[in-house]
């Protein structure tokens, strides 16, 4: 009798951070969320004072996230654009303090070149780009210039596809690396994001879901975002706020198919499910 058992191949690669290293491959990391804005989908307002911001960070460092992911104009469907003035105001201040008050490895959510060269230079540590180098063509200039680490991730205007979605999704960051490699970012400082909830249905999302692996399978370190977001919703029926035990079986599902960073509002809870779900699948 064939005995089967659920293992992820391990591929480690290292990510060097300023003093720091993430050794991909040895465990899921954790980043946590911190929308210092006043509309995003879940938290919206929440953290908009920079001492609430910070005191929220630290919480979620004490909880289990290895990483703080800081966001200054949400993203939400339907989503205002916000000057980017504005969004460095928002951010900047947090980032100060983030840097001087913890060992916290800060990652800036923009879609704007200017925005993240500003964070960068205030402390920030990683550049996530929601259109993966391929809205704002001076965002890999920036990358590039202080040679910091890029998360590219998968989006579109619209939810149609022609052909395979998947498939889309992999040219999409096909693309993305070839925009990094050749303005000068290093192969080693590549993230690739799928966009879970991003120019998808939630149907999509779902099939997409079932489909990490086709990512991971590209070569490089992925980052999964599927925190509170609709296609636990329409499962689950509840509003944003009450998908945590949602997005926890989503991290399980993840870390099943080699995903290395989940990217979580619910911090304790999904750092938790991680380390169970890396006992038993990787070693």
């Amino acid at each position: 009798m064939n005995k089967k058992t659920i293992k992820i191949d391990i591929n480690k690669t290292e990510l060097k951070i300023g003093e720091k290293s993430l050794i991909f491959g040895d465990k899921t990391y954790i980043m946590g969320i911190l929308n210092v804005t006043p509309d995003s989908f879940s938290d919206g307002g929440d953290f908009v004072d920079t001492d609430k911001a910070v005191e929220h960070a630290k919480k979620m460092l004490a909880e289990g996230a290895h990483m703080i992911d800081v966001g200054g104009e949400s993203t939400r469907p339907g989503f205002t654009s916000v000057p980017e003035d504005e969004e460095i105001r928002r951010i900047v201040p947090v980032i100060k303090r983030l840097k001087e008050e913890t060992e916290a490895i800060i990652s800036v959510d923009t879609t704007k070149a200017t925005v993240a060269e500003e964070a960068i230079k205030n402390g920030g540590h990683i550049i996530n780009d929601i259109w993966g180098l391929q809205k704002d063509k001076e965002m890999i200039a920036v990358a590039a210039k202080y040679q910091v680490p890029v998360i590219v991730m998968h989006n579109q205007d619209g939810t149609e596809y022609h052909g395979d979605m998947v498939a889309s999704v992999v040219d999409f960051l096909k693309e993305s690396i070839n925009i990094a490699i050749k303005g000068g970012l290093k192969k080693e400082n590549i993230i690739l994001d799928p966009g879970i909830g991003f120019g998808k249905t939630p149907e999509q999302n779902m099939e997409m879901m079932a489909r990490l692996s086709e990512i991971r399978d590209m070569g490089y370190p992925v980052l999964l975002g599927t925190s509170r977001k609709s296609m636990i919703g329409k499962i689950l029926d509840v509003p944003p706020r009450e998908r945590c035990v949602g997005t926890v079986a989503t991290t399980v599902m993840g870390v099943m198919q080699g995903m290395d960073i989940v990217r979580v509002h619910d911090v304790l809870e999904n750092a938790q499910a991680a380390k169970v779900a890396d006992s038993i699948v990787r070693k």
